[in-house]
């Protein structure tokens, strides 16, 4: 099973890569399976510890691309000699900087809030699909999350 040809592009930056996956993939999905290679994780383990996590968790709750995002910066965390303590602190420490460069961008991590609509309702999920949000709204949320990755972490 090849669940991302794309992600092994190397011509691509990883905001890139994570858009492409986005077109079959969440948006936790797109932008952890992005830094796949870079994390030394596989694929499909990737793909299963983000599955969850699309949609603003299913609820409309803080963006997936956004909790893609705090994973990769989970697995970025240097460990080598440092305590639990320690690598909680500097990921917590990431994951406020990244959570400030979002928000001065979008204004908000709340998926409902960058949509403008709650997806987790059949009803803000069917409007959602009429405007084309996940086409038009989403891949820029997915690109720019890991665009802030790239530059910043």
């Amino acid at each position: 099973m090849k669940p991302c040809q794309s992600s092994k592009k190397k011509d691509l930056k990883k905001s890139q890569t994570a858009i492409e996956i986005f077109k079959t993939l969440n948006c936790a999905q797109s932008v952890l399976l992005s830094y796949s290679g870079e994390l030394n994780i596989d694929e499909i383990t990737a793909l299963k510890i983000a599955s969850g996590f699309g949609g603003g968790m299913g609820m409309g709750k803080t963006c997936g691309a956004v909790t893609g995002a705090y994973m990769v910066l989970g697995l970025k965390t240097q460990t080598e000699g440092k305590s639990i303590q320690e690598i909680k602190s500097e990921t917590k420490a990431s994951v406020h900087k990244f959570n400030e460069l979002f928000v001065a961008k979008y204004g908000s991590l709340k998926c409902k809030k960058l949509l403008g609509v709650d997806i987790s309702t059949p009803e803000g999920n069917a409007v959602a699909n009429e405007k084309n949000l996940f086409e038009t709204v989403c891949p820029g949320l997915v690109g720019s999350a890991t665009e802030i990755l790239e530059e910043n972490f």
